[in-house]
């Protein structure tokens, strides 16, 4: 696009956000804590997903002041249910890196927001543009898309020479007078209209600067990336419940370990409260026998009796998860270390993750039948 072009580009594309733009929470102010918080829970989730989230994680921790000072436990709960929690692990400790280096104030440069826990250059330049108005093209999924049918670009997207390419167009086609508002707008186009499937080319606003669709190319852009071969893990669940239909949760590790195995435990179900697991094949009654023995310190003269509980299948990224869980009742629950007895009932009011709310709905489930057969 020559500079008229541009300038026409930029007005289309505004005029357009103006008119359209969704109403959500974290757009009522220009708060660089919100927009932050908002930015974070955004990362691979849907917005319809995060709103609820949202809404209840600043009503308990409206300043990050309240974030720093929250005992974890408490933030991976009402983090509860959006996964990657990493991302809530990593928003607690720049809380706290706020309030310890810059006197609780959210931090203006670019510089110094990047210095803080879990925030890259896409954050950084999506606070900065939006709450303080400062030059900052953002570059997201979303907007590469866009950017990739507008200038019909072709290749693997994430590659980091086409990466930083993409970056530079990102850069010259900000609209200086309201950065903000212009990466939002291009983050809206690409999240409501050029859409990853079936673009709705017809709606676009800026359809008449669209190479890709000039060419009849826009629905085939932008090129499919190699998708990482699925995992098959087999694990095996534990739900050991006393007369008061108590039940035991083992704690997430004060550290994660190193191992990037496909089966590995603490990645796929330990970094939040959950039932005793480990790798196993579903039905390996062996196994189950043995973990329930050495690891859970059971004592029986015969076989541990067991209910078996339906299969649960779970997925994360490219690993397909198959549970085989189980009912073990006992008159006492064993005292783990660090372990916590819970009602059966209550588990999901915990920080678990959706894999082991799975499991507690299958075993709620279960049990209800069993005290009420058809």
């Amino acid at each position: 696009m020559d500079s008229g072009e541009l300038k026409q580009f930029r007005e289309s594309l505004l005029n357009w956000f103006e008119t359209y733009r969704r109403d959500l929470p974290w757009r009522k102010n220009c708060d660089p804590y919100r927009i932050w918080i908002s930015e974070i829970m955004l990362q691979q989730t849907r917005v319809a997903a995060v709103i609820p989230y949202y809404q209840r994680f600043v009503e308990r921790f409206p300043n990050v002041n309240a974030l720093a000072a929250a005992p974890q436990e408490e933030v991976l709960r009402l983090w509860s249910g959006l996964g990657y929690y990493s991302r809530a692990r990593n928003l607690q400790r720049a809380a706290q890196q706020i309030v310890a280096t810059h006197g609780g104030v959210f931090p203006r440069t670019h510089e110094e927001i990047l210095t803080l826990a879990g925030i890259g250059e896409y954050t950084a330049a999506a606070i900065l543009s939006i709450a303080f108005g400062d030059t900052h093209a953002v570059l997201d999924g979303n907007v590469a898309r866009v950017i990739s049918r507008l200038e019909a670009i072709r290749g693997d997207l994430r590659q980091a020479k086409l990466w930083r390419l993409l970056q530079e167009s990102a850069d010259r086609m900000l609209a200086l007078e309201s950065p903000g508002s212009w990466n939002q707008a291009m983050m809206e186009l690409g999240a409501t209209v050029c859409t990853p499937r079936s673009p709705r080319c017809l709606l676009c606003p800026v359809a008449q600067f669209c190479e890709g669709r000039k060419r009849g190319i826009a629905e085939s852009l932008p090129e499919k990336r190699t998708k990482r071969a699925t995992v098959s893990v087999q694990l095996v669940s534990v739900v050991l419940l006393d007369g008061k239909r108590n039940s035991l949760l083992l704690p997430p590790p004060k550290t994660l370990g190193k191992n990037k195995s496909d089966d590995h435990i603490p990645s796929l179900v330990a970094t939040l409260w959950h039932f005793p697991t480990f790798s196993a094949p579903a039905r390996s009654q062996n196994a189950l026998q043995q973990f329930l023995r050495s690891d859970l310190r059971l004592k029986s003269a015969g076989p541990i009796g067991t209910e078996r509980l339906d299969l649960v299948r779970h997925t994360v990224t490219y690993r397909a998860i198959s549970v085989g869980a189980y009912i073990v009742r006992l008159k006492r629950l064993p005292r783990l270390a660090g372990a916590k007895h819970v009602p059966l009932d209550e588990v999901s009011s915990l920080a678990i993750s959706n894999l082991t709310r799975k499991i507690t709905g299958t075993a709620i489930k279960y049990l209800s039948q069993r005290k009420h057969p058809r």
